[in-house]
């Protein structure tokens, strides 16, 4: 690791690249395992929960292409990340005045917009600095210490919310909020001269079948998440687990992906992101199967806990790699900005829509078996339809 943290031509930022993914992703430890029980404790019901979970993933849609196009053109990455970050915190602060129904629903509409604008150019700027000397597959070094501040909080979280009530849960998350925008000013961008695929525009890369493809992937295994990220804590209250247990199986799946992702560099060099991403959907498929119908066998849910190393880690490492290959220089914002609204906007606000009326007009059991067989789907079209060039990130 120390080898990444300095470059042989000018120092790496390391350490504050790494903070600002361990805070931006603390926010997302308490937001998805608890932002559902909080709802719930304010009376929502499952398809309301659903609703608005589906606004929070819905907005990725827009705010990431919207800020990958300005900051394309204006070059100006970081003053983005840095808007951004102050608006998420500052928009997120209007949730003390009100717990109705519409006025969450707009809360979550304006601070997830600014917060979902600001991690796909964090990428590209880290991605940049990794490019001199080239070791992009060092990537998964540094976005290992988000999973690290996820787990922070989910653990610390589920221990808190067993001793005093769940709504303090806005308030642990606007800190966290401030924390993001205070780590965006301690580093630069640095300028990537790399122009890549100059003489395509970026719809004619877009137009490329493997890169379509790839991306209908993403959005099959995002939507395959929904129950996950959605219901999963409530699932597993239901069935008489703690919270502080809710926080350490949410945390062991991290936990997992911290280790996938030390190793992550070896594992794309020996496999290639093509095999990357066909084992993660195809351990995907399993592990919603096994939470559907094995949650109460602890053994089997904690194994299930542990594919998360594949469902998201590996998952997400080959697929920010294949990203960077096919979108380069002039569209590098852009492309990273359509993976996140394709991937985690459209198939995380489909996938939660989808699981709240599933949940409500069936059961858990089937709406986890649902999840499976999208992710199965994902892997069968992947499998016959993403080319093998994607093994090196190849253009053809």
């Amino acid at each position: 690791m120390s080898q990444i943290m300095t470059g042989s031509t000018e120092e790496l930022p390391y350490w504050r690249l790494s903070f600002f993914y361990f805070t931006y992703f603390a926010v997302l430890g308490a937001l998805a395992p608890y932002w559902g029980l909080y709802l719930k404790d304010l009376g929502f019901g499952a398809i309301a929960i659903g609703q608005l979970m589906a606004i929070f993933a819905g907005t990725k849609i827009i705010a990431p292409n919207l800020w990958g196009w300005v900051a394309d053109r204006s070059q100006q990455r970081i003053r983005i990340v840095r808007m951004g970050a102050l608006f998420t915190f500052l928009s997120f602060s209007l949730i003390f005045f009100s717990t109705d129904y519409w006025w969450i629903a707009a809360v979550m509409a304006c601070f997830s917009f600014f917060w979902n604008a600001v991690l796909p150019q964090i990428e590209v700027i880290t991605l940049n600095h990794l490019s001199n000397p080239p070791a992009t597959e060092r990537y998964s070094l540094i976005r290992l210490w988000g999973s690290v501040g996820f787990i922070a909080t989910v653990v610390a979280g589920g221990i808190l919310f067993d001793q005093v009530s769940v709504r303090m849960l806005p308030w642990i998350i606007v800190i966290l909020m401030a924390s993001i925008w205070l780590s965006s000013l301690l580093f630069n961008d640095k300028p990537n001269h790399n122009v890549g695929e100059r003489g395509l525009s970026f719809v004619r890369i877009l137009a490329k079948t493997e890169v379509w493809v790839f991306f209908l992937t993403c959005f099959l295994m995002q939507i395959s998440h929904g129950p996950y990220y959605t219901f999963f804590s409530l699932y597993l209250e239901s069935i008489d687990y703690s919270r502080t247990a809710i926080g350490w199986l949410w945390a062991l799946g991290v936990i997992a992906e911290v280790l996938i992702f030390i190793v992550m560099h070896v594992v794309m060099s020996k496999l290639g992101p093509r095999k990357v991403i066909l084992l993660s959907l195809g351990l995907a498929t399993i592990r919603w199967f096994m939470i559907g119908y094995f949650a109460e066998n602890f053994g089997l849910l904690i194994l299930s806990q542990c594919l998360h190393a594949a469902t998201f880690g590996t998952f997400h490492a080959g697929a920010i790699h294949i990203v960077h290959q096919y979108f380069r220089g002039p569209h590098a914002g852009q492309g990273q900005a359509l993976y996140s609204s394709v991937a985690y906007g459209a198939g995380g606000a489909v996938g939660a829509l989808a699981s709240g009326y599933l949940w409500d007009s069936v059961d858990p059991s089937f709406t986890f078996t649902s999840a499976a067989i999208v992710s199965l789907i994902a892997f069968i079209m992947a499998y016959f339809l993403l080319k093998p060039g994607a093994e090196s990130g190849e253009k053809t």
